[in-house]
């Protein structure tokens, strides 16, 4: 007979964490397509908003994006003349990576846009409760990562 057993502590809060999660996606992806991207297309932006670009490979490690879904972002950003795509000069097989001028007109709109929208949620906690969280984050981030090398 199966008997129930108490949830360890560690359960309530990695389902507090997915909930959390969910919940950002939903208000920040929610404005994101409302302002015509997708949230790999903000992603890219941001990350090349204010940069000279970079390469491929440090775009996929800068983003949130995975390998196989990076190139297929790019190409739809590419085709709507948001970015850039060149041959790396001492490498053939590698590619920069830069925002158009269209795109850094973009960028220069939603950017500011989406952080004043996420200031409005991340605005209900004081400094001193978002310092204890990002510490609380950092710590839980460690405790991965200190996990995944063994």
């Amino acid at each position: 007979m199966y008997r129930a057993q108490p949830k360890p502590e560690f359960l309530y809060t990695l389902r507090q964490l997915i909930r959390c999660t969910q919940a950002f996606e939903r208000y920040s992806g929610a404005h994101v397509r409302q302002m015509g991207l997708t949230e790999s297309q903000f992603d890219v932006i941001a990350t090349l908003g204010n940069t000279p670009g970079m390469s491929c490979k440090a775009l996929g490690e800068k983003t949130l994006i995975t390998k196989g879904t990076l190139t297929g972002v790019l190409d739809r950003m590419e085709a709507r003349g948001l970015i850039s795509r060149k041959a790396d000069c001492d490498d053939a097989r590698r590619s920069h990576v830069a925002l158009t001028r269209k795109g850094t007109l973009l960028f220069e709109e939603v950017f500011p846009a989406h952080l004043q929208h996420l200031q409005r949620a991340f605005g209900r906690l004081d400094d001193s409760e978002l310092k204890r969280l990002r510490e609380s984050l950092s710590q839980l981030q460690d405790a991965f990562e200190k996990e995944h090398a063994r």
